[in-house]
């Protein structure tokens, strides 16, 4: 049965349409999509922000501006450490973000806007490796274009963003979600870019304002609005706690933030296959007779 408030992924839509169907799926599933998401992402988020914190902490004894104790409090060994576990916990966060999204949208449609925590949370775990995987290679790709030259990153981008949706939604391998999605977006490239540069943009400016509070706090604290800037005060004050703990909770919300363009992302996604495979609209002329009787 079809919820009332039911937003249908498989159609054709304008970049106005993806952008207010992104924003009212979220409103309209806000409560059921945070408590699976935190269900699964919320320990890995965690970790993460904790590895966050170790890197402040590690990181402050290298600009330390003190010549008598700076070489004394700096341990290397600590440092490294504090950055593997920031890269290996981000990664896995992202990953497990990622993939949370995709499946409960995937749910979600299925089951024409009801979802299954117990399905969601097993094909995220299921497909973990699948998705570092192509990370993997799709991070690699863009990154040797933008090695060549610039353009040629920005054009790797639009279709590979793409990768991850075709990988859940058309349960495609590694290898095939990758040149599959240079099929998909053929034909639409600058559509599928302007699409996605708006949403990077939104999520961007919005991302900046979560930002502000703890830049406002540094620049307070060194004396910028008075005139009168000290070099030490300026070092502590990044080590300060409490502006530790600003830029903790900008990067939770920045975190989250993220939803957005992956929301984005599997409108844009099913936008491009609609107009090529007409998905959507075959189910719908099938479902048509399967209407059920008084």
């Amino acid at each position: 049965m079809i919820k009332d408030n039911y937003i249908e992924f498989k159609k054709q839509r304008e970049l106005g349409e993806i952008l207010t169907d992104t924003f009212a799926f979220l409103r309209t599933q806000l409560k059921p999509f945070l408590s699976t998401f935190f269900k699964i992402v919320g320990p890995y988020l965690l970790v993460m922000l904790l590895a966050f914190a170790l890197y402040f902490y590690s990181f402050s004894s290298v600009l330390n501006f003190n010549v008598q104790t700076s070489y004394e409090g700096f341990d290397p060994i600590l440092m490294i450490i504090a950055i593997l576990a920031l890269v290996v916990t981000s990664i896995a966060a992202y990953v497990m973000s990622q993939a949370t999204v995709l499946y409960y949208i995937k749910s979600y449609a299925n089951n024409k806007g009801t979802t299954d925590f117990d399905e969601i949370k097993k094909e995220v775990y299921g497909s973990f490796w699948n998705f570092i995987g192509l990370g993997f290679l799709v991070g690699l790709s863009v990154m040797v274009g933008f090695m060549f030259c610039f353009f040629p990153g920005i054009y790797l981008i639009v279709p590979l963003s793409l990768t991850f949706s075709i990988l859940v939604f058309n349960q495609k391998g590694v290898s095939e979600a990758f040149s599959y999605s240079f099929t998909l977006v053929k034909d639409n490239w600058w559509i599928t870019f302007a699409s996605i540069f708006v949403v990077g943009i939104i999520v961007g400016v919005a991302g900046y304002a979560f930002s502000l509070p703890a830049a406002i706090y540094s620049w307070v604290k060194m004396g910028v609005f008075s005139g009168e800037v000290d070099a030490v005060t300026m070092m502590d004050g990044f080590f300060d706690p409490i502006y530790i703990l600003l830029n903790l909770l900008a990067t939770f919300f920045k975190f989250l933030l993220n939803l957005i363009s992956v929301v984005a992302g599997v409108f844009i996604y099913f936008n491009l296959n609609e107009k090529k495979n007409f998905t959507g609209t075959y189910e719908r002329i099938q479902n048509l007779g399967n209407i059920p009787e008084n």
